[in-house]
C-alpha cells in the first residue's frame, strides 16, 4: 500500500531485512532526504562518507550499496528510473534556511523533519547524518569543486528501490528545500514490500 509523506514533512519506520523499500517521486521534481540507521544499535548509520568511498563515485544508482558508519551494509538499490541520487549536501535545516535563504522564520526543513520522526526510536537529533538525497541534482565543476543544485531530474511516476540488509530504522522526507526542488513544495510516495 502506498503512503504519502505530505510537502516539508518527514516519516520514521522499520524495515527487516530482506524487506523492500519504494521511494516515489508522484508530481516530478521532488527530492526526498534518507537516513537509515542498524535496529538493533542505532550508533550503527547511514554513512556518506563510507559509502562514498567504497563505490568510489558521487552518483548512486542500481547496483550500489549504502554502507554505515561501521562499514555494514545497510541498503543496496535494486531498481531505479532516475539514475542519480547522492550525498552531497547535508539536510536542510532552520539554520541553513537562515543562512543561505536569510529566512527571518525558517522551517524547521528536512533535519527538524527528521529529528520529529525519529525520536520515539531513541535516536537524538545530533545522532542524525548526512542523507542519502533520493531525486538530487547537485552539479559540480571538475575543476573549481563548485557546486550547483539543479531541479531534479525526477518526473512523475519515477521512482528507486532499496533491499534492507538488516534490520533498519528508516527516516524519510518530502525534502523542504526550495532550491533543491525546483521551488515547488510536494508530496513523495512510499511503498513496502516485506519479506515474508
Amino acid at each position: 500500500m502506498i503512503q504519502i509523506i505530505p510537502p516539508r514533512s518527514g516519516v520514521a519506520f522499520e524495515l527487516k531485512r530482506g524487506d523492500r523499500l519504494k521511494v516515489i517521486d508522484p508530481q516530478g521534481e521532488q527530492v526526498a532526504d534518507l537516513v537509515a540507521f542498524n535496529r538493533l544499535d542505532t550508533r550503527d548509520a547511514i554513512s556518506s562518507g563510507r559509502s562514498i568511498d567504497y563505490a568510489s563515485k558521487l552518483y548512486f544508482s542500481v547496483g550500489d550499496l549504502i554502507y554505515s558508519n561501521r562499514s555494514s551494509v545497510l541498503l543496496d538499490i535494486v531498481e531505479d528510473t532516475v539514475g542519480r541520487h547522492d550525498f552531497l549536501l547535508s539536510p536542510c535545516s532552520a539554520e541553513m534556511f537562515r543562512i543561505i535563504y536569510k529566512d527571518a522564520e525558517p522551517h524547521r526543513g528536512c533535519f527538524g523533519n527528521l529529528a520529529a520522526a525519529l525520536e520515539p526510536y531513541g535516536i537524538p537529533s545530533d545522532a542524525i547524518p548526512t542523507a542519502f538525497n533520493v531525486f538530487m541534482n547537485v552539479r559540480m565543476d571538475g575543476d573549481t569543486g563548485v557546486i550547483s543544485v539543479q531541479p531534479p531530474l525526477s518526473r512523475a511516476g519515477d521512482f528507486i528501490v532499496f533491499e534492507a540488509r538488516m534490520d533498519l530504522v528508516i527516516g524519510l522526507t518530502a525534502c523542504s528545500a526550495g532550491q533543491s526542488n525546483n521551488f515547488s513544495y510536494k508530496p513523495i510516495d512510499y511503498e513496502l514490500s516485506r519479506n515474508g
